[in-house]
């Protein structure tokens, strides 16, 4: 009898969460419906004045990037330090988040619910070194002046938002964490291929060895992931040239190749279309 009731409670429970992602996806979906039909067309020159990634995508995935770039900034909490919020900030930086995660089923990295935007360089915690952006778990912060720098500057391989939104992505998706937002595809189907190759890689630039990475990527383990990433949206010819396992790892891990058209590998089922 008390186990019948454990199981009825159980069922109650998990109906319960099913219900309430039910809810919470119809209210996202009607949401951004409404921010698209409205404003579709100034998102969409202000994603291609900023965001290099975005110009250079066909007609249907712009709109498919746009809609992922409205429910990401519509389940986050952008909070605005010592500056004045303007709307286009959090698109921006949404933006950045989805570029990152274009090619995954899970893109919303659940586990972080704020994202803090400093007016430019910060110190955090007993660093003395000016930061332009971290994570942490309790958000993601950036700097707005080095973010807009980064996008204007698309060629150098440095590039404050998606550094961050890498080590966002890893924080909940790398074995050492277990978060919620974790995407199965990206967790199983290719870490293993991309740590074998970029364990070694980063070995051999700890030992000494120069490439095109630069001396940051290695100063640990998730800063080179972090550089990987800026490099292979920013400076994919030479990354495919100088290391092409480690540049094909990613494209695997990412469902991405900067140098494919169309730029997905595989298609992605739309929780939100």
């Amino acid at each position: 009898m008390e186990s019948g009731i454990i199981f009825i409670l159980l069922v109650v429970v998990i109906g319960g969460f099913a219900f309430a992602r039910y809810l919470r996806t119809q209210y996202l979906a009607q949401r951004v419906k409404e921010q698209y039909e409205k404003k579709h067309k100034s998102y969409d020159a202000i994603l291609q004045e900023y965001i290099p990634y975005y110009r250079k995508l066909d007609a249907s995935l712009r709109d498919r990037f746009l809609k992922r770039t409205l429910i990401f900034r519509a389940t986050k909490h952008f909070e605005f330090v010592e500056m004045e919020e303007e709307e286009h900030m959090s698109l921006l930086i949404s933006a950045a988040a989805i570029q990152l995660t274009f090619g995954l089923e899970h893109y919303l990295m659940d586990h972080f619910h704020k994202i803090y935007i400093m007016k430019r360089d910060y110190h955090y915690g007993l660093f003395n070194i000016p930061f332009q952006g971290h994570v942490s778990d309790d958000g993601i912060y950036l700097s707005w002046n080095n973010f807009l720098k980064s996008y204007a500057n698309y060629t150098d391989g440095d590039n404050v938002g998606l550094h961050e939104m890498a080590h966002a992505l890893a924080y909940i998706n790398f074995p050492e964490h277990e978060h919620e937002g974790e995407d199965e595809g990206f967790q199983y189907r290719w870490l293993k291929t991309f740590t074998n190759t970029g364990r070694a890689v980063f070995s051999r630039m700890q030992a000494g060895e120069t490439n095109f990475l630069g001396h940051y990527a290695a100063t640990n383990y998730q800063e080179f992931w972090a550089v990987c990433v800026e490099n292979f949206f920013e400076r994919p010819e030479v990354f495919k040239i100088q290391l092409p396992d480690l540049y094909d790892a990613i494209c695997k891990l990412l469902n991405q190749d900067m140098l494919k058209p169309g730029i997905l590998l595989h298609p992605v089922f739309e929780e939100y279309a």
